[in-house]
C-alpha cells in the first residue's frame, strides 16, 4: 500500500468537513481507507456505493450499478459482526442490490428447443 496516497487520502477525508464525503472522491477515499482500516471506514464506503449506485452516471450502466451494489455487500459482509453499523449497512446494500435485480427486464428464457423443432417442421408454401 502506498502510504503516501493514504495520507492523501486522509487528508482530503480531514478537508472535505463534512461527515460523508460522496461522489468519485468519496468512493476513492473510502476504497483505499477501506483496505488500511476496513471497519474504521468500510461502511461509510457501503454508503457510497449504494448511493453512486443510484447516480445518474450510472443511469444507463445496469452492469455497474450492479457491480457497485455487489461490491456493497461484499465490504458489508467483511465488517466484524461488532461493528455497530455492519447490521445496518449490509441490509441497505441487500436491499438496493435486490431493487436493482428486481427493476432489470427479464432475460430471455432458454428455450428447450420445441419452437425451433416446430418452425423446422412447417414447410413454406409454394405459391403459385
Amino acid at each position: 500500500m502506498d502510504q503516501d496516497m493514504v495520507v492523501l487520502a486522509r487528508v482530503r477525508l480531514l478537508s472535505a468537513n463534512r461527515r460523508v464525503v460522496r461522489g468519485v472522491e468519496g468512493l476513492w477515499i473510502y476504497r483505499l481507507l477501506t483496505q488500511v482500516e476496513p471497519e474504521a471506514y468500510g461502511s461509510k464506503l457501503v454508503y457510497v456505493l449504494v448511493e453512486a449506485s443510484a447516480s445518474p452516471l450510472v443511469r444507463e450502466l445496469p452492469e455497474r450499478r450492479l457491480a457497485l451494489l455487489d461490491e456493497a455487500v461484499e465490504v458489508a459482509t467483511a465488517l466484524g459482526t461488532s461493528n455497530p453499523y455492519r447490521a445496518k449497512m449490509l441490509a441497505r446494500a441487500l436491499a438496493a442490490r435486490q431493487r436493482e435485480r428486481e427493476d432489470r427486464p427479464a432475460e430471455p428464457l432458454a428455450s428447450d428447443g420445441r419452437e425451433r423443432r416446430a418452425a423446422l417442421q412447417e414447410e413454406p408454401q409454394e405459391h403459385a
